[in-house]
């Protein structure tokens, strides 16, 4: 299978690059090129009533693409902000007593580790992190811490961004959940549009955050939250868009929505939802779904692996595969290797027009639709070459 033409303009500004960084910084297909183009000129046609094609064409667009992907009951269940970061800060705001009770990983991604030990110097949350490794055991071990109680929150990667090993017990979070606690939010960045993933059994009870910077290959700007209805009503970071449709709340007090778009914030650039719809409207015309691109990722880090492991590939040899392709159901899309030169070899590729990411000593190869069989083997050349 090749795609390689629905990726034409990006790849023709550097034709000899080789981006294997599919996992980090996915390249635009031409459908985002040309979402860009007409979010400028619905903008400018429309001007003052652009808010009401927004809301009444753009977002329920992407909000039905989200809820199909996902498996959700209902696209109500889905609501938009700039970023992830944006919707974890509006989740915390809900708890009226601090400190927040979090239980979480070593392995989140920096806007919840960051974020999270900025929380527990303000006072405002005890955090507790059970470690990644050894991940063999990981998620017996996190779900009974889990079950132990004492948690108001409850915050899990679907797929952890620096190692590629995947989370495989949301359903008995989900069963401990309660609207009034604990909540459990599951960072499926590394997950939507990456492995097939059915959150049907579960959406009444967890938040989904994830965006279109990676395999929904529509850019920045585009953070996604699936909300459970009941948990969380009235987020005390608030913007004024929450405050349109069939609202909810004391008669005295602040009025909400009552789906998911209690987590509105305020006005916000709709470009990159225009950017995720012509996506997806791409992937329908070409009879693409994540499940398909999955397996035509599957099917070169097979080759990758195969490739390392025959010592093909150089001194990646000699590096820790964390996350190995098997037979596993859902899997991350990058293959991670642990080793004490990582940052110098994504530095040698990178000279030789090879781009990888690299996260402290484990360095990533990201596979997606713009690449094939060929740019496979030169890849591995290249590893050999500058390894």
């Amino acid at each position: 299978m090749t795609c390689k033409t629905l990726f034409s303009r990006a790849l023709s500004l550097d034709p000899e690059r080789l981006h294997f960084a599919a996992h980090s910084h996915h390249l635009w297909p031409d459908a985002s090129f040309d979402g860009q183009v007409r979010a400028w000129v619905e903008a400018n046609k429309f001007a003052d009533r652009k808010w009401d094609l927004i809301f009444g064409e753009v977002v329920p667009e992407a909000q039905a693409h989200v809820a199909k992907e996902l498996n959700l009951p209902s696209p109500d269940t889905v609501v938009f902000a700039p970023n992830t970061h944006d919707f974890l800060l509006r989740i915390f705001s809900g708890f009226e007593t601090k400190p927040v009770r979090i239980l979480s990983t070593d392995g989140e991604f920096h806007s919840f580790r960051r974020q999270g030990e900025r929380w527990e110097e303000a006072g405002e949350a005890v955090v507790t992190r059970v470690p990644l490794h050894p991940f063999e055991t990981f998620d017996d071990r996190f779900v009974e811490a889990a079950q132990s109680g004492g948690f108001d929150l409850i915050v899990i990667s679907q797929i952890f961004f620096r190692t590629g090993q995947v989370f495989g017990r949301i359903a008995d979070l989900a069963a401990l959940a309660d609207p009034a606690g604990p909540w459990v939010i599951v960072d499926g960045y590394h997950g939507f549009m990456a492995t097939p993933t059915d959150l049907s059994a579960v959406a009444d009870r967890i938040f989904y955050v994830t965006g279109g910077y990676k395999y929904a290959m529509s850019g920045e700007g585009a953070g996604i939250l699936h909300a459970p209805d009941g948990f969380c009503p009235r987020p005390v970071e608030t913007g004024w868009f929450a405050e349109f449709g069939n609202l909810m709340g004391p008669p005295e007090g602040v009025q909400y929505r009552g789906d998911a778009g209690r987590f509105w914030g305020a006005t916000f650039e709709a470009t990159p939802l225009y950017r995720f719809n012509g996506v997806r409207r791409m992937l329908d015309e070409a009879e693409q779904t994540t499940a398909t691109i999955a397996d035509h990722a599957r099917g070169l880090m097979q080759r990758f692996q195969a490739a390392v492991g025959g010592g093909e590939a150089g001194r990646l040899e000699g590096a820790e595969l964390l996350n190995p392709v098997g037979n596993e159901a859902g899997r991350a899309r990058f293959l991670a290797f642990r080793h004490p030169d990582a940052q110098t070899w994504r530095k040698r590729l990178l000279d030789a027009n090879v781009v990888t990411d690299v996260r402290d000593d484990v360095i990533r190869f990201g596979f997606g639709l713009y690449q094939d069989a060929d740019d496979l083997e030169r890849l591995i050349a290249a590893c050999k070459r500058v390894l």
